[in-house]
């Protein structure tokens, strides 16, 4: 019946949308987004222009904005930036919670040692998609 049970014992349903993994430069390692006119390299080169931005007018950067029905949310750890959008319906406790696990399954999966050998060619973070299955949505939703 509930078989995505996941941190700390809630309920993880699929509520994210769409996500990318960013470097701290703005290259996009990994994406899945359902939308065809996104371009996943040109929305990482602007997430990590906001990012910088943001860091300049205030302590830590951004964490999270809405456009229209969708809420953005962005999580900074180890060089990499964590960009999901989910519905702002949702609750930001829940979706920060499920991008936070995928975070900790990537470096799980992706060692330190990995991340420092790593010659910039992101056909390695291909599989990642099998990982994270059970947070993202299948379909788009009408919002």
């Amino acid at each position: 019946m509930y078989k995505n049970i996941g941190f700390k014992g809630f309920f993880l349903g699929k509520i994210l949308n769409d996500i990318w993994i960013l470097t701290e430069f703005g290259a996009t390692v990994y994406s899945r987004v359902l939308d065809p006119r996104i371009n996943p390299q040109m929305f990482g080169a602007l997430m990590s222009a906001l990012n910088l931005y943001a860091e300049q007018l205030s302590n830590g950067g951004i964490t999270n904005f809405e456009l229209s029905n969708l809420r953005f949310t962005i999580i900074k750890r180890n060089r990499f930036i964590f960009v999901a959008n989910s519905s702002n319906k949702s609750k930001e406790k829940k979706v920060l919670n499920e991008l936070s696990r995928i975070s900790d399954k990537f470096f799980e999966l992706y060692s330190e040692e990995v991340l420092e050998k790593w010659d910039n060619d992101i056909n390695i973070f291909a599989n990642f998609k099998i990982e994270i299955k059970d947070s993202l949505e299948e379909t788009t939703k009408k919002f």
